[in-house]
């Protein structure tokens, strides 16, 4: 097996340039895969397996994500699409990184990035696993939070399909919906679609 695909495969499809070449692999070798479309540059210096096992319902695209972007959680609409709560199908990976980081340039996918002050970006990130990577995104009630938080910029039609998707489920957890309603600061927008919801 040619040893670049061989390093990537042990390393769950991802490497970095520096890795690659500390581990012997010449540069030649990975420019010429790169070239015949073997392998993709994810951003420079990161690289991965144009060919992966797929991870059932989970997309290469938020995995790509947050290995490029070590600090990156997927949220608003790439979350709420990642759980289930939306009909909309997002052309670019949304994606959360504390206020005062710089994005990387990211070659491929598309991204939409949002700087969060630290009240609004570290509760709750859930990291799940999956056979190709790890995603780090934002849990459900946060996620619904924070799209009536930017509901003025991507429409609040998609904040409240959201949320009475949500509140259809039998995991609905109103207490948790509530505390993050108050962290995100939409209490007095969000309560008022609930009652009228549920009731």
């Amino acid at each position: 097996m040619n040893p670049v695909i061989a390093y990537l495969k042990s390393r769950g499809g991802y490497g970095s340039m520096r890795d690659m070449k500390a581990a012997s692999i010449q540069t030649r070798e990975i420019a010429r895969l790169l070239h015949d479309g073997t392998i993709e540059k994810i951003k420079p210096g990161l690289c991965r397996l144009a060919t992966r096992p797929k991870g059932g319902p989970f997309r290469d695209t938020l995995i790509d994500v947050c290995e490029a972007m070590p600090r990156g959680v997927i949220c608003l609409l790439s979350a709420l699409d990642h759980h289930d709560l939306t009909t909309f199908n997002p052309s670019e990976v949304y994606v959360a990184i504390p206020h005062a980081d710089k994005p990387p340039k990211i070659t491929y996918p598309p991204l939409k990035t949002f700087f969060f002050r630290d009240r609004f970006y570290a509760p709750v990130i859930v990291h799940v696993r999956t056979p190709n990577g790890t995603v780090r995104v934002y849990s459900m009630e946060k996620t619904i939070c924070d799209m009536f938080r930017y509901r003025h910029k991507l429409g609040e039609n998609l904040a409240v399909e959201g949320l009475r998707t949500y509140l259809g489920r039998k995991e609905a957890n109103f207490s948790a919906l509530r505390r993050f309603a108050e962290i995100c600061q939409v209490k007095t927008t969000l309560m008022p679609y609930v009652k009228a919801i549920v009731t």
